[in-house]
């Protein structure tokens, strides 16, 4: 779908719950643009990651994007660091996020496989992207899903090279612990201690969508002094509040995940995991995915990008945010780790 089909229950929330909260730019520090056809990975083989995401969004131009933000966010100035879809063939979708960005001035990363080399990243750099986006699909086809570590396609070869150059890390780490898996926080521990220099963000707040999901991983990353995140297409709360505890206001940013935050839903926990409740029928079939449940009570259903910042402002709130941390957080951040100007 081309844009956003806004609703007048989408006007209600962002004209009374969100239009004086947001500043007046915004930075949205993760969003995928591919096309359709780009796709090299059938759902079924996507190793560790969940189907539903492609489900709802096959694909974003660039020109998507832009009408996307336009109708979300009306009367506001939104940008966009921009990445390829991972499961993507990389030899095309690097290109064309890379075009888009020189067309539109915007930041790029620079989607790689565990054996890309230091050589091609170096190139990719002095092309133009600011980064790399590995990705947990992107390990050794030998690995199985459950047991992929982060080393296993974000290795020490790839973080050498961001840490001489200073370059952006976008990781979203595996396992289905999630951000209190042990190896996990072994792993991220050890890039914040041997790769000051790399700029790494943690995604999603470390994939912590419900409270189990936390754990105890805050006690170990508030040691850390360079490690950012973001929390992208993440409705928890407590996440947001856990995070900014631990680290402070000047290393969390947004980020959308744009097109997957253009779905129509609302999240709830259940048997300690997220589940997504979506329109029935809106899309395809998802009886099989235990992160799916359909409804027919929609009068009251806003988009993913609305609940997202509505967990935000009421993260804001609890905590006492200012005007200023919420500027530097929705954009500032962002805008100073990719020298955006606006």
């Amino acid at each position: 779908m081309f844009g956003v089909n806004v609703t007048d229950y989408d006007r209600k929330v962002y004209e009374e719950e969100l239009a004086d909260f947001l500043p007046d730019n915004i930075l949205d520090a993760h969003v995928h643009i591919y096309k359709e056809e780009m796709q090299r990975v059938r759902p079924e083989n996507r190793k560790g990651c969940v189907n539903w995401p492609h489900m709802v969004a096959p694909d974003l131009t660039i020109e998507d994007m832009e009408q996307s933000f336009l109708q979300m966010f009306p009367g506001k100035t939104v940008k966009a660091v921009i990445m390829g879809m991972p499961t993507c063939r990389l030899d095309e979708v690097n290109p064309y996020v890379l075009s888009c960005a020189k067309d539109r001035n915007l930041p790029a990363l620079y989607c790689t496989n565990w054996d890309t080399s230091p050589e091609e990243i170096r190139a990719a750099m002095q092309s133009g992207f600011c980064g790399i986006k590995p990705y947990l699909n992107n390990s050794p086809s030998y690995i199985p899903a459950g047991e992929v570590r982060i080393f296993d396609f974000l290795p020490h070869a790839h973080l050498q090279v961001m840490d001489e150059l200073g370059g952006v890390i976008m990781l979203h780490i595996p396992r289905s612990l999630r951000l209190r898996d042990p190896v996990n926080l072994a792993q991220m521990m050890e890039i914040e201690e041997k790769y000051p220099g790399a700029r790494v963000i943690i995604a999603h707040i470390g994939r912590a969508y419900v409270p189990d999901d936390i754990g105890d991983a805050f006690s170990i990353l508030k040691n850390t002094k360079n490690m950012l995140f973001d929390f992208t297409a993440n409705t928890l709360t407590l996440a947001m509040v856990k995070c900014i505890e631990a680290v402070g206001t000047k290393r969390i940013m947004f980020g959308s995940d744009m097109p997957i935050t253009k779905m129509r839903m609302y999240r709830i926990c259940k048997e300690d995991r997220y589940v997504n409740v979506v329109p029935r029928g809106a899309y395809g079939d998802v009886s099989g995915d235990p992160n799916m449940q359909e409804t027919d009570d929609t009068g009251e259903m806003t988009t993913f990008m609305y609940e997202e910042l509505r967990a935000f402002k009421k993260c804001a709130q609890e905590m006492g945010l200012t005007r200023t941390d919420v500027q530097d957080i929705l954009c500032g951040n962002a805008a100073r780790l990719f020298h955006v100007d606006f």
